[in-house]
């Protein structure tokens, strides 16, 4: 298998990451296509000097956060909270309508924390270990567990408020 071949496959079957760290980091549709279209581009880009000292996930996740977090500082977006539009394709089952609007909620929250916090609690979402979120932010795992508290404590207080 060549390296076109394996990227395609690797691409294929962490479509779902790639999906997820662009809606996170834009507002539209055309943003999040465009978004995705530069991670991919920046992992083929990166991709024959990937030494697997970390998990392929790792590697990915750090290269998606950084270009969606360079892809926001280059066009200069103001991040705002506009409700995260979901794809039905992405979710088969169906959601009771108030788990579903308590979804979209919490994603409208989650896009209103700052860059480095949206990546953080995507990740722990996403069910990583501090280990493996430190090794992707570049920071240390003590400093992980104190930043995802205070995500989760920012988030609790507003959703009270906006459900108050």
């Amino acid at each position: 298998m060549d390296l076109q071949e394996q990227f395609t496959t690797v691409i294929k079957e962490n479509k779902g990451l790639i999906f997820k760290v662009s809606a996170m980091y834009t507002n539209s549709t055309d943003d999040r296509n465009d978004l995705q279209q530069e991670i991919v581009y920046q992992l083929w880009k990166s991709f024959g000097s990937f030494n697997q000292d970390s998990k392929l996930s790792t590697w990915m996740y750090r290269v998606a956060l950084n270009t969606a977090i360079s892809h926001l500082k280059q066009t200069k977006r103001r991040v705002s909270t506009i409700p995260l539009e979901l794809d039905a394709d992405q979710f088969a089952e169906d959601y009771d309508r108030t788990e579903e609007e308590q979804i979209q909620r919490l994603y409208a929250q989650i896009q209103s924390l700052n860059l480095l916090d949206r990546g953080i609690i995507l990740l722990f979402l996403e069910g990583k270990k501090y280990e493996e979120i430190a090794s992707i932010i570049g920071i240390s795992p003590s400093n992980v567990g104190t930043r995802i508290s205070r995500i989760k404590e920012k988030l609790r207080t507003q959703l009270t408020k906006q459900t108050a």
